[in-house]
């Protein structure tokens, strides 16, 4: 009777903390950077990045406003702005064979993310989610999304998010994506066909792959990995991963 009585209670406990959500996405090597891009990466100072910022296959002239110091080895660089290092395809060996492989990467994830079939959530309030509390699950969008006000993220450490967006994704000036339940922001995902604009005083909460261009206007902050297919242009904003 104890026995049966404590595995009933092992499997209720395994339960209460099962993970809720999506399988998450694998972002392999392009994980290893807070802002990776194809075309470039721009920062009208001062920006504050915490993490690697790579381009490729643009050389490092598509790092602009950094004022870079090469390392000796040409392996990479760093600026007063990074903390971290910044990478090029342009840069000595390994550098371009490794960032190659990260923007495979990268590509992989999208075409993962993008690919998810069969969302808890489809179309939510036609995309004008301020406001909303969000539970784990795989949300779809056919439309742009906006939030106008702050949104709520909820869930578990384990729970998982996957929100594709076919269109672009606005956050407007001074509105916030706020964390709630010990949800994190590695297991959120922003997956978008379009642009990904964070107006001036904003903040964002997750992994952003973007098919386009990703802009954080003067004084955003993203707690969150930066992947365009395209460019990333900070304006005195702030990116920590």
């Amino acid at each position: 009777m104890f026995s049966s009585l404590f595995i009933v209670s092992i499997l209720t406990a395994l339960s209460s903390v099962a993970a809720k959500g999506p399988a998450a996405v694998n972002l392999r090597t392009a994980g290893n950077f807070a802002i990776l891009a194809k075309t470039g990466v721009s920062t009208v100072p001062p920006s504050v990045i915490t993490g690697s910022v790579a381009v490729s296959p643009i050389s490092a002239t598509g790092l602009t406003g950094f004022s870079l110091t090469v390392d000796p080895s040409g392996q990479s660089s760093t600026s007063i702005q990074v903390v971290g290092k910044l990478f090029a395809a342009s840069y000595a060996a390994p550098t371009p064979s490794t960032l190659t492989t990260a923007i495979s990467d990268m590509g992989t994830a999208f075409t993962d993310a993008t690919g998810r079939a069969n969302p808890n959530f489809s179309n939510l309030a036609n995309g004008a989610i301020g406001g909303l509390t969000l539970a784990p699950g795989l949300y779809k969008w056919t439309s742009p999304v906006s939030i106008g006000s702050d949104v709520t993220i909820s869930g578990g450490a384990t729970d998982t998010w996957i929100f594709q967006v076919t269109g672009t994704l606005t956050v407007a000036a001074g509105k916030k994506m706020v964390l709630k339940g010990g949800a994190l922001a590695k297991n959120i995902v922003w997956v978008t066909t379009g642009s990904v604009t964070v107006a001036s005083g904003s903040h964002i909460e997750g992994v952003v792959l973007g098919k386009t261009a990703i802009t954080l206007q003067t004084g955003a902050t993203a707690n969150s990995r930066l992947l365009s297919q395209t460019f990333v242009a900070l304006q005195k904003a702030t990116v920590t991963n």
